[in-house]
C-alpha cells in the first residue's frame, strides 16, 4: 500500500502539470478548449481525456496486474485485488471557466476496501493524501518552489453548526434532484456557506478550514479518495443515510463532531433521491 501511495502522489503531481498546460492556455486565450457534453450532460475536454490516459499508462507500467476504473474510459480488469479509481479533472466546469479550484482524484482499493486516496489541486499547488493507518497529509508546491515537507492534517474541532463553514459544488444540483429544501435547511443553521466545492471542498474539511462538504449527487470516481482521507484526518464521509461508503452516489463529509447533526438536518426534509448516473452530476 505504501509503495502505491508514494507512486500515486508522484503521478498526481505529474498529471497536475499536464492539466495546467491546458488550464493556462485556455485562460489566456492561447488555445481555447473544445468542450463536449457527455450522455449525463456533464462536460468533457481533451484535457480530461489526455490526463486520464496518462494516469492509466503510468499505472499499467508500474502495476500491470491492478484494475483501473476511471471516468472517461472503460474499466481495465485486474488480477490481484488492487483497483485504482481516477477522476482526471474533478470540477471540469470550474476548469473550463478558469477557476483554479479543480482537482485530480486518485483512490486505491484492495479487495473492495478503500485503503488510500490522493487529491491534487494543481492550480493551487496543494496535495492531500492518506492511507489506512497512516494519517492524512498535506503538502504544497507553488510557483516552481520545492515541494514542502508533508504535514499531518486534521479536521477542525468545531462542535456547533452555528459556527460551521458549509461548502457545496453547485446549488442548482440540489434543485435537480429534489433536495433543495435539505440544502436550505442546513444553510440557515451554519455560519458561512460557500460554493468552494468538488474535491477542493473536501480538502477544506480534511485540513480544518471548513466543517461540512455536501454532495447530493456524485459518481464513484468523485468519492473514491474521500472516505480514507477524511477518516484518517479525524472526520467522516458517508452517504446521506450515514453509511460509510464511496458508492452511495451522494456524499456528506464533515469534521466528525457535526456529522450526526448534519445527517439529522438533511433527514428532516429528505423526500427522495436520484440514484441514476443519468442525472446531471455537479462535479464531473
Amino acid at each position: 500500500m505504501q509503495q502505491r501511495l508514494e507512486f500515486a502522489r508522484k503521478i498526481a503531481y505529474q498529471a497536475g502539470e499536464l492539466t495546467l498546460r491546458y488550464f493556462y492556455a485556455n485562460c489566456d486565450g492561447t488555445q481555447k478548449l473544445s468542450v463536449e457534453n457527455k450522455n449525463d450532460e456533464s462536460p468533457v475536454t481533451a484535457a480530461d481525456r489526455e490526463t486520464e490516459q496518462f494516469l492509466r499508462r503510468q499505472i499499467a507500467e508500474s502495476f500491470p496486474d491492478d484494475a483501473v476504473f476511471g471516468e472517461e474510459f472503460p474499466c481495465t480488469e485486474g488480477t490481484n485485488g488492487y483497483r485504482w479509481l481516477i477522476d482526471p479533472i474533478d470540477g471540469t466546469k470550474s476548469f473550463i471557466h478558469g477557476v483554479p479550484l479543480y482537482s485530480t482524484l486518485i483512490g486505491l482499493e484492495k479487495d473492495g476496501r478503500c485503503i488510500g486516496g490522493v487529491i491534487a489541486l494543481p492550480a493551487l499547488g496543494e496535495l492531500v493524501w492518506a492511507g489506512v493507518g497512516l494519517g492524512t497529509w498535506h503538502e504544497t508546491q507553488r510557483g516552481g518552489a520545492k515541494q514542502s515537507e508533508p504535514k499531518r492534517c486534521r479536521v477542525s474541532d468545531c462542535a456547533d453548526l452555528a459556527d460551521a463553514t458549509f461548502v457545496v459544488s453547485e446549488v442548482l444540483t440540489f434543485d435537480k434532484v429534489n433536495r433543495q429544501d435539505a440544502y436550505k435547511n442546513l444553510e440557515k443553521r451554519v455560519r458561512l456557506t460557500r460554493t468552494w466545492g468538488d474535491g477542493f471542498g473536501y480538502v477544506l474539511v480534511a485540513t480544518g478550514r471548513a466543517e461540512i462538504m455536501l454532495d447530493p449527487l456524485m459518481s464513484d470516481w468523485d468519492a473514491a479518495p474521500l472516505l480514507v482521507i477524511l477518516e484518517e484526518a479525524g472526520g467522516r464521509f458517508t452517504d446521506w443515510r450515514g453509511n460509510a461508503t464511496i458508492f452511495g452516489k451522494e456524499g456528506v463529509g464533515t469534521n466528525g463532531i457535526l456529522h450526526e447533526k448534519v445527517l439529522a438536518a438533511l433527514s428532516e426534509t429528505e423526500v427522495g433521491t436520484c440514484k441514476s448516473l443519468a442525472c446531471p452530476a455537479n462535479s464531473m
